[in-house]
């Protein structure tokens, strides 16, 4: 049986444009083709995410999301200064550097700022306390395999 709409356990094909309210381009699937997704599994940002429930294979949307439901608001607690030394290379303004947490997980932080023997280490999202505007069409649906269910995700998955 084939799935009719957007819910949750369905596989999602979608192409998008991602913009700023600048209009600059952040992301877009036209050259690498339609993302698939798990829907219901907090695999998209909230606001997408829910934009996208109960929409049909040609469903086109035009959408909005303010911080809070996109990559969340930017907090200044989750940055952090370090020193020249405590890197061990050369730091260069717009590096990601990945960071072992105490729990054993990885962050990845962006060098933000270099200020002598000062590194400001960014651990936000790049998109955090940004509003995203999309332009987005459900391309298929599919059901989810047993494997994708149980890993909550499929192999296309967005970053």
């Amino acid at each position: 049986m084939a799935a009719g709409r957007v819910e949750k356990n369905v596989v999602v094909g979608i192409a998008y444009r991602l913009t700023l309210d600048d209009g600059t381009e952040v992301d877009s699937t036209d050259e690498r083709g339609p993302m698939e997704y798990l829907h219901g599994h907090g695999n998209l940002i909230p606001g997408l995410e829910r934009a996208l429930e109960g929409c049909e294979v040609g469903a086109e949307l035009a959408v909005s999301f303010p911080p809070h439901e996109g990559y969340g608001p930017h907090d200044p607690a989750r940055m952090v200064e370090v020193t020249r030394g405590q890197l061990g290379f050369e730091p260069e303004l717009g590096t990601v550097v990945a960071a072992r947490l105490p729990d054993g997980r990885e962050q990845h932080l962006l060098i933000a700022a270099v200020d002598g023997d000062r590194v400001t280490l960014d651990g936000n999202h790049p998109l955090a306390g940004r509003t995203l505007n999309f332009e987005v069409r459900v391309d298929s649906l599919r059901e989810a395999s047993a494997a994708e269910l149980a890993a909550e995700t499929v192999e296309n998955q967005p970053v």
